[in-house]
Order: C-alpha cells, then structure tokens, then sequence
C-alpha cells in the first residue's frame, strides 16, 4: 500500500515540475475546488475542524492568485474584484459553516476554472 501512494506522490510531484505555468493555475483552480468539496462534507459530518482547515486552504489559493496578479493589464483589476468576492465568500462560509454559501464560492470557483480551459484551449488551437 505504500509502495502504490510512493509512486502517486512522485507522479503528481513530477506532474507539477512539469507542469506550463497555464497548466499550474489549472491545478491551483481544481485545487480548491477539491478543497472545497471536502469542507462541504466535513460540514456535513459535523467535523468543523477539517472543514475549517480545508476552507482555509481554498482561501489561501484564491490569496494567491490574487497577489500574483500583473496589474499591468487592466483586466487585473476584474480579477482582483472576482477574487475579493470569492475569498469574502470562502471567509463568511468558514466563520459560519454554511454549506450555502461555500456552494457559491464552489460555483465562482467552477466559472473560474471553466473559463481557464476555454482560454487555454484557444490558445492550444491558435498555436497549432
């Protein structure tokens, strides 16, 4: 059993070392998403810690994208409005345990990344 989670572990390390910078922010977006649904079901388990540190970790990504924007281009500043939201959301559905609310952080996360595909797949189709 561990021999199997050694080699999951050195394909996902290898999968991130390897991964474009697209691919990555990809990986950060599904990320949360997969935080978020383990919060939802802590929540639902009454396990208000694991929930807690699950959100908290969702949060940290949407810190990160948000501190990473290149304010150079003035779309950042939609993105750093979106982010804002979704991270008030991540922190009221935290301080509460309301599954409502993390749902809707869960669905602006989902447009997110759904719209990080879109883009990377035109781009892919343009490149080609």
């Amino acid at each position: 059993m561990a021999f199997n989670q050694n080699i999951a572990q050195e394909y996902n390390r290898n999968k991130i070392l390897t991964a474009s910078p697209a691919e990555l922010t990809l990986m950060l977006y599904e990320g949360a998403i997969k935080f978020c649904n383990i919060a939802l079901i802590a929540i639902e388990k009454g396990d208000l810690q694991k929930a807690h540190t699950n959100i908290k970790k969702a949060e940290d990504i949407i810190t990160e994208f948000k501190v990473t924007l290149n304010h150079k281009y003035p779309v950042a500043e939609d993105f750093e409005k979106i982010y804002d939201y979704i991270y008030s959301l991540l922190v009221n559905a935290n301080v509460k345990k309301d599954p409502e609310i993390l749902n809707q952080a869960l669905d602006e996360i989902r447009g997110m990344r759904d719209t990080w595909k879109e883009v990377m797949n035109r781009t892919r189709g343009m490149n080609q």
